[in-house]
C-alpha cells in the first residue's frame, strides 16, 4: 500500500460526509504534519489500512460535530463551575474523578460519547446506539491490551468509562494516545505534534456543551493532565476550581513507565524499557519544572492534595474538594462513592507491579533523582515513596 495522502483522506472525508467545514483555518497544515509521521512508521498494508480508516473515522466525526453547531444551540450552553482533577499521571487522579463521576448531581465525560461525538446525545430518542459501538471497541481494545487492564481497571467500564479530557481533541490532531489509535501498530504519541492550548480548550468546552444540551442540569466533573496548561483553563472556564493531586516525582516516572509498556505490549509487542524510562524522566522533569515556576500553581482556584493523603482517606479527600469548590456534599454523594470502592477493588483484574528498578536500569541513580526533587517535595510536602 502506498504512503498515505493528507489530501486525498481530507477529500474522502468530505466526499463521504458531504460537509467541508474543518472549523480551523490551519487544520490541513497541521493534520498534513500527523500523516508525515505516520508515514515515518514502518507498517505493513494492513497497518497502513488500519491507519487510513482510523483517520478517516476522526477526520469525519470531526466535521459532523462541528455541523451540529450549525444544527443546534450548543454555543448558548453554559458551562458552570466544572470541578477538575489533575496531577502528574499514575498519582491518583483517575480514582478521584471516578468517585467524583458516581456524583448523582454530576456529569462526566463517557467515552461512547467522546468517541462518538456527533449528534449531541441529548437529541438522541431511543437507546443511544453509540454506546453499544463504543463497548464493542472497549472489548476489543481490552482485548488487545490485557496488561493494561492491571494498572487501570477502570477499562472495564467500556463505553460508560471516564476519558481525559486530553481525548476530546482526537480529531485535532495533536495527540495520538492508545484511545483513539489501538488499531494501529505505531506507539503513543503525546509530545510533538504542534499544539494550542487555547484552541484544545474551546473543542473540549464545545463538546462539554454538545454533552449537556437538551440534558437534566448538573455540574462537570472532569480529570486530565491540566496542569502545564493552567492559563488556558481558566481563560477557558474562569469558575473552574481544580484538585491537583501531587506524587513522588520519582515514583510517577517508574509507574507511568510500566504502564505504557503493558499499552504498547498489545500495539506493537515488547518495547525498549530504558528508552521508555528515560522518556518519562525527561517528561517528568519538564512537568515539575512547570510546577515550580508557574506562578497560577499558587492560584487559588487550585486545591493542593498530597498523593498519601488520598489514598489514606480517599472520601475525605473528595469532601475536603467539595467544600473547596463550593459544592454540596452530602450522604448522596458519600454513599455513591462508597459503594464504588466497595465494587472496584483496584487489583480486580490482577496486580500491577512496578518499582524504581526500571530507573535504575535505565541508568539512574535514585539518589541523584531525590535531590534534584527535593525542592517540589518541600513545597508540596510530598515524601519518598518507598515500594516493597
Amino acid at each position: 500500500m502506498p504512503l498515505l495522502d493528507p489530501q486525498q483522506l481530507l477529500q474522502d472525508a468530505m466526499d463521504r460526509t458531504g460537509l467541508a467545514d474543518w472549523a480551523d483555518d490551519g487544520f490541513a497544515d497541521r493534520f498534513a504534519l500527523a500523516v508525515a509521521h505516520i508515514n515515518t512508521i514502518p507498517m505493513d498494508d494492513a497497518g497502513r489500512q488500519a491507519a487510513a480508516a482510523n483517520i478517516h473515522w476522526l477526520l469525519t466525526d470531526r466535521l459532523r460535530f462541528f455541523d451540529d453547531r450549525r444544527h443546534f444551540a450548543l454555543a448558548q450552553e453554559v458551562i458552570d463551575r466544572p470541578m477538575f482533577a489533575s496531577g502528574e499521571p499514575r498519582s491518583g487522579t483517575t480514582l478521584m474523578h471516578a468517585l467524583m463521576s458516581v456524583d448523582p448531581d454530576a456529569r462526566a465525560l463517557r467515552f461512547a460519547e467522546v468517541m462518538h461525538p456527533s449528534p449531541p446525545p441529548g437529541t438522541v430518542t431511543g437507546d443511544d446506539p453509540r454506546y453499544a459501538q463504543a463497548d464493542a471497541e472497549w472489548r476489543e481494545i481490552n482485548a488487545k491490551m490485557a496488561k493494561w487492564l492491571h494498572c487501570h481497571p477502570y477499562n472495564d467500564m467500556l463505553g460508560n468509562g471516564l476519558p481525559e479530557d486530553e481525548r476530546t481533541w482526537a480529531f485535532d490532531f495533536r495527540v495520538m494516545t492508545p484511545t483513539a489509535w489501538w488499531r494501529v501498530p505505531m506507539q503513543n504519541l503525546s509530545m510533538g505534534l504542534p499544539t494550542d492550548p487555547a484552541a484544545q480548550y474551546r473543542i473540549h468546552k464545545a463538546m462539554l456543551q454538545a454533552f449537556q444540551h437538551r440534558r437534566p442540569p448538573r455540574y462537570w466533573v472532569l480529570k486530565g493532565f491540566h496542569t502545564t496548561r493552567l492559563q488556558a483553563l481558566f481563560d477557558a472556564y474562569p469558575d473552574a476550581t481544580l484538585v491537583w493531586l501531587h506524587r513522588d516525582p520519582v515514583m510517577v516516572a517508574a509507574s507511568s513507565t510500566m504502564m505504557m509498556a503493558d499499552i504498547m505490549d498489545g500495539i506493537v509487542g515488547p518495547i525498549d524499557l530504558a528508552k521508555e524510562a528515560r522518556a518519562h524522566v525527561e517528561r517528568v522533569r519538564w512537568s515539575i519544572g512547570h510546577t515550580m515556576t508557574d506562578p497560577l500553581a499558587n492560584d487559588p482556584r487550585i486545591h493542593h492534595v498530597r498523593y498519601a493523603d488520598f489514598v489514606a482517606d480517599p472520601i475525605g479527600t473528595v469532601r475536603g474538594y467539595y467544600r473547596f469548590a463550593g459544592r454540596d456534599f452530602g450522604a448522596r454523594q458519600e454513599d455513591a462513592m462508597r459503594d464504588y470502592l466497595t465494587r472496584n477493588r483496584g487489583d480486580r483484574h490482577g496486580k500491577f507491579h512496578y518499582s524504581t528498578q526500571v530507573l535504575v536500569d535505565a541508568g539512574y541513580a535514585l539518589d541523584d533523582l531525590n535531590a534534584e526533587f527535593a525542592p517540589f517535595r518541600e513545597r508540596f510536602g510530598v515524601p519518598v515513596e518507598v515500594r516493597g
